[in-house]
């Protein structure tokens, strides 16, 4: 099983422990990339930053779980790597998709949106889904394609 670099903001500290619990409890090893307290004050960019180049840095053997208010400042810092596609996902339709349609490598959830009952479902069937060469394989070139002509 991968492993999953896991990190939150101030905001949502509390899903992201509760997802460690969960991911361990599941065999899952987890690498904690901050914050551990409500009273951190690291922005999200900065924790976004240290999973990503985790990631990257393992030869994307890594995903990551990144966690903010809602996910989308956690997904778009996410986005300014090269090599990683993340994608908010606050059902289990849109978490499939990231990874069978669009290869994705870094789920992002919103800790002020979605329960954590969900998230946990989510991320455990995040998890075991991984990207098959077919008719999305296409697509997913592109994307790579429109980074390296962008992403000097």
């Amino acid at each position: 099983m991968v492993t999953i670099v896991i990190g939150c903001d101030n905001a949502a500290v509390p899903l992201k422990l509760e997802l460690i619990k969960f991911l361990e409890g599941k065999g899952v090893t987890i690498e904690n990339a901050g914050c551990d307290s409500p009273d951190d004050p690291t922005n999200y960019p900065t924790v976004a930053k240290r999973a990503c180049e985790s990631i990257i840095k393992s030869g994307f053997k890594k995903r990551g779980i990144l966690i903010c208010g809602t996910g989308i400042g956690m997904c778009i810092s996410a986005n300014k790597f090269k090599g990683i596609r993340a994608a908010v996902c606050h059902d289990n339709f849109s978490a499939e998709r990231s990874i069978l349609s669009n290869n994705g490598n870094v789920l992002c959830m919103g800790e002020r949106v979605i329960g954590h009952e969900l998230a946990k479902k989510i991320a455990g069937e995040w998890i075991t889904l991984e990207f098959k060469d077919g008719p999305s394989s296409p697509k997913v070139q592109e994307i790579i394609d429109l980074e390296s002509a962008n992403m000097k």
